[in-house]
This record gives structure tokens, sequence and C-alpha cells, in this order.
């Protein structure tokens, strides 16, 4: 199964980029005199989501001159490096690595452990069972201790746990947490750290804003660090929208994990379409049928609508401009519209405007915005 999810994820990547023209990028270089990541190089760094398509698009690799971080979007989860037990599928991480190497980039495996995307082979046994928590303490040492010493020195930072809580601040019911309990995590660290000493380990997940979520991962996080269990910081997931969460709901969450080591600002993107939840979330199960109602953009952004994405991000920007002395990192999720999960989460089909560069690959106004605010002498 995973083979097969890999395939119709790389091969829905590539009929939405050719179908938004993706060789009419141009040289960057040609529309502004400095990237992003020089304007913003005494602040902090910034990241992008890459996919094994940007590796063969010469065109995407003027985008990425905005960018002087790499995180691996989906090639490094689980299910694609390990389908099989003991068979790994190298391909795409060698590339991705490779790839951030070439552009001088600091490099982001994601992730080691999520309870999505996994191999049908980790929980289970031969006769189908639930393995014991001993078994999948063993597969998962196995896994991570493979992957990061392969790419020990190379890859900066790892997400060794993706979305281990609920909304609510309890515990994800997860089969991690079924099988090897609530220290499943801490279990994961343990491993992470001692396959390798030097590479930064994060804990990430989406509506931190939430305080009761982002009170029971500070408490988990700072119990593991009192214990000695290295944890360097955490990732706060920001799949917006429009207007909501608001900067004022964001800003006490990033000051609170500040105290734990490394903020990053992971997997930022801002949908200006309806989102048919009552309550803001990442969670990748959602699915929504397509209605002209929840897609209503089809033919371009109306005026009023791209001034205010406009000024969510001048916003977003502003505020980690005041906390740049706790955030390390940015990352958008993705690098154009034409590339982005939004299209097809919540809602599959629908057209969405989330990112810094447009479905041709240009920057957007707010990149304009952005540079001009960080005009430095």
């Amino acid at each position: 199964m995973a083979p097969l999810l890999r395939r119709f994820i790389l091969a829905g990547s590539i009929l939405i980029l050719a179908s938004c023209g993706h060789t009419t990028v141009h040289d960057l270089g040609e529309v502004n005199q400095k990237s992003l990541a020089e304007a913003y190089a005494d602040q902090f760094l910034i990241g992008a989501a890459v996919t094994p398509i940007h590796f063969d698009s010469g065109a995407v690799e003027n985008v990425l001159g905005h960018f002087n971080a790499v995180v691996a979007e989906n090639l490094m989860k689980p299910a694609y490096l390990q389908p099989q037990e003991g068979e790994f599928f190298w391909e795409e991480a060698d590339r991705f690595v490779a790839f951030g190497e070439a552009h001088g980039m600091h490099i982001t495996g994601h992730t080691l452990a999520w309870h999505i995307q996994y191999p049908d082979w980790l929980f289970s046994d031969a006769q189908g069972n639930d393995v014991s928590r001993e078994v999948l303490l063993q597969r998962m040492d196995s896994h991570i201790s493979t992957v990061m010493q392969r790419y020990r020195g190379r890859i900066h930072s790892w997400d060794v746990v993706n979305e281990a809580f609920l909304n609510s601040g309890e515990m994800r019911p997860s089969k991690f947490y079924e099988i090897i309990g609530p220290d499943w995590v801490e279990q994961m660290f343990r491993i992470a750290a001692k396959a390798d000493p030097e590479a930064k380990l994060y804990y990430n997940d989406f509506s931190l804003f939430i305080p009761a979520k982002r009170d029971a991962v500070y408490a988990y996080m700072k119990a593991l660090q009192e214990k000695g269990v290295r944890v360097d910081g955490i990732g706060m997931q920001q799949h917006l929208l429009l207007d909501s969460p608001s900067l004022e709901e964001i800003e006490p969450s990033l000051v609170l994990f500040s105290e734990l080591g490394d903020v990053l600002i992971t997997e930022l993107d801002v949908s200006v379409l309806p989102f048919p939840m009552d309550q803001i979330n990442a969670n990748v199960s959602a699915n929504f049928e397509l209605k002209h109602e929840l897609n209503p953009y089809e033919n371009g952004l109306p005026a009023d609508i791209a001034a205010q994405f406009n000024q969510r991000y001048l916003g977003l920007f502003e505020l980690y401009e005041r906390h740049s002395d706790k955030i390390t990192r940015v990352t958008t999720w993705g690098i154009s519209d034409a590339d982005s999960w939004k299209n097809n989460w919540p809602v599959h089909g629908r057209t969405d405007y989330p990112l810094l560069f447009d479905r041709a690959g240009q920057p957007k106004p707010i990149v304009t915005q952005l540079l001009a605010n960080n005009e430095k002498d």
C-alpha cells in the first residue's frame, strides 16, 4: 500500500504543477534584488517543504533562491522510507538531502514517528494481531537508528514525533499510545538522541495556540527535559485561516515554548477558503465533499481577499520578527500555490492560494512587501 500511496502523491503533484504551467517561472533575481532568506538572515531561517517534483524542475530552483532551509514534506515518513520491514526506499530521501546540500540549506527530516503514513507491518505480527510493547519499541529503534545514522552529519534537525496530542490536551489514542503507553513519545526521543547526538530533536504539532493543548505539550516536554531526555524545541505548525487564530492567540504559545528551547514556525500556510469544520485543525483524515460554496475562487482571487491575505502574512511576520530572539526557523508548507496540500485538504479538488508564490512560481505582492519592510542599510 505504501508504494501505491507514494505513486499517487507524486503523480498528483506532477499533474498539479503541469496544469499550472510551471515552465513560466523566471529567475527571481530579475524580480527582487534580495531574497527572503537574505532579508531575514539576522532573525531566523526561511524554509520550505519540498517534494520529489522539485528536484527535477530547474525552474523551481529559482524560487528556492528565497529559502535557506528545507524540510521533507512526505518522502521521509516511515511509510515511504520502509514500506516493507527491512526494505528501505532511499532514492528520494537521498536526493532530498543532496538537494539541500547543493543549495547550502539547513536540512530537516520529517518525521520519525507519526500516527499516520506508517507502513502496514509496523504494528502487527504475522497473524495480524498487535505486536507487544517490546516488539514495537524494537522496530522503532531499528527504523529511527537506521534512518538517522544514514544521514548523520548531513541532516541538521529532525521532527522526531508529530502530532501526539489532541486539541483537548489528551494524548492521541494512536497505535503508538495503545501498544507502548503514554511514554511512547519519551521513548522516541531517547532512541533519536542515541542515534544522532548532534542533530537537533523537535516535537511538532498543529493548533498549539489552543491553551489546553499548549499546556499539555509544554508540561509533557518539560517533564522529559527534567528527566534528562533531550528535546531541543517545539515546532508550531501554522496551518491558518485568514482570520483565525488571531495573533493574540498564537503569541502566548510562542513565548511559553521558548522556555523549552528553539521555537520553529512550521508548516506555514494561510488558506483563503471557507473551513468546513468548527475548530481549526490539520487532521489529514478529514474529507469533505467538493461544493462551490467551499471553492469560491476557482478563477482567481478577488482583490479584497488578496488584500486580506497580504495583511494576514504581514501581521504574522511582524509577530515572528518581534520574537526573533526565540524563533530559529519559519517554514512554509510548500513553495507555490500549485503544490500546496491545501488544494486537496480538507476538500479534494479546491483552488486555494495559501503560499507566498503563485501558481506560476512568481512572488506575490506580499513577498515584495516583506522584502521592503526588511531593507537594511
